[in-house]
């Protein structure tokens, strides 16, 4: 068992390679190790990793560059038991990726052992009939071969149990780098056959503007997760590069928007006179400058936007 059978060339076909192309997505419970084994196929930081359920709420999209193949990684927000409108409204979304992603990557840490939670997502699986599904096994770095081996014997049976076979079940680890290259190998044959469909340079195709107020909302959730969960939503109102910079020293001002649900929140995430904001925007700023590889002024603000969890208005401005 997840063992891989070697593909030979048949004598009819022609001997070129064929291109593939296509959408892959990777599901699991909260802290699955999701959003690392993204970042190990695509080489560099671009989904936002956090011990907190729900902080990739947008759908951003890596994508892993091969001479045979593009495999565009689609992040769902995770599937969980609604508790809101804007939990209802996820849960679709959801379910909406999964059907039309070429192949849907299950991640299941190796130190786990599966859960309600586990077989909530997989019985969900299970009614997604068309679409090839593959067990991944995450942090198998962290225990001994009698625990993976258990693991995997156990995957196996959770699929019998729900009357689906999976099309592989890999172990990974992509902090130690192992078995990621073949992950990859195996997902690319479920792809369908055809060119590219992002230029080379691309890692995502989100906006930059979304991406950037995701590292902001990252940053401003640090330290405070007890305290504010999912209540902070975060808005880029402009890019503009600094007007009269001589063009070898530019700079891009960023003005952005932290949203709050309750004025009672307010000083949780400005801080005592300021000081955790303050923080904020300057751990976001290098990452923001990092990802763009040009210097930035970072102006913060915090607004307050009732229950904007709960009011679809605000959600389509948010960007839900």
């Amino acid at each position: 068992m997840g063992a891989m059978s070697v593909r030979t060339q048949s004598s009819e076909e022609p001997a070129e390679a064929v291109h593939r192309a296509g959408f892959a997505c990777f599901v699991g419970r909260p802290n699955a190790g999701k959003s690392t084994l993204t970042n190990a196929l695509v080489g560099q930081k671009v989904a936002i990793t956090a011990n907190q359920p729900q902080t990739t709420r947008h759908t951003v999209r890596g994508i892993v560059h091969r001479p045979d193949a593009q495999l565009i990684l689609v992040d769902t927000p995770g599937l969980h038991k609604p508790r809101t409108l804007l939990g209802e409204r996820l849960n679709d979304v959801v379910r909406t990726t999964w059907a039309e992603v070429d192949v849907i990557g299950f991640c299941l840490p190796a130190n786990e052992k599966l859960g309600p939670g586990d077989r909530f997502i997989a019985k969900e699986l299970a009614s997604i009939k068309k679409t090839p599904k593959i067990a991944i096994v995450t942090k198998t770095d962290l225990v001994d071969s009698k625990t993976l081996a258990e693991q995997l014997i156990a995957i196996d049976q959770l699929g019998k149990e729900l009357g689906f076979e999976w099309a592989e079940i890999v172990p990974v680890s992509a902090v130690a780098d192992q078995q990621v290259d073949l992950l990859a190998d195996l997902l690319v044959p479920l792809l369908p056959e055809g060119p590219a469909l992002y230029p080379e340079g691309d890692l995502t195709d989100e906006p930059e503007q979304v991406m950037i107020a995701e590292l902001i909302r990252e940053a401003a959730l640090e330290g405070v997760r007890d305290e504010l969960p999912h209540s902070i939503a975060v808005v880029v109102e402009e890019m503009l590069p600094r007007e009269d910079r001589p063009a070898d020293k530019p700079l891009l001002d960023i003005h952005a928007f932290v949203y709050i649900e309750r004025p009672s929140q307010k000083g949780i995430i400005i801080g005592p006179k300021g000081k955790r904001l303050k923080e904020v925007g300057i751990k976001s700023r290098k990452q923001i400058e990092a990802l763009l590889g040009t210097p930035v002024f970072l102006d913060l603000h915090v607004k307050v936007a009732k229950d904007w969890q709960r009011d679809p208005r605000q959600l389509r401005k948010l960007g839900f």
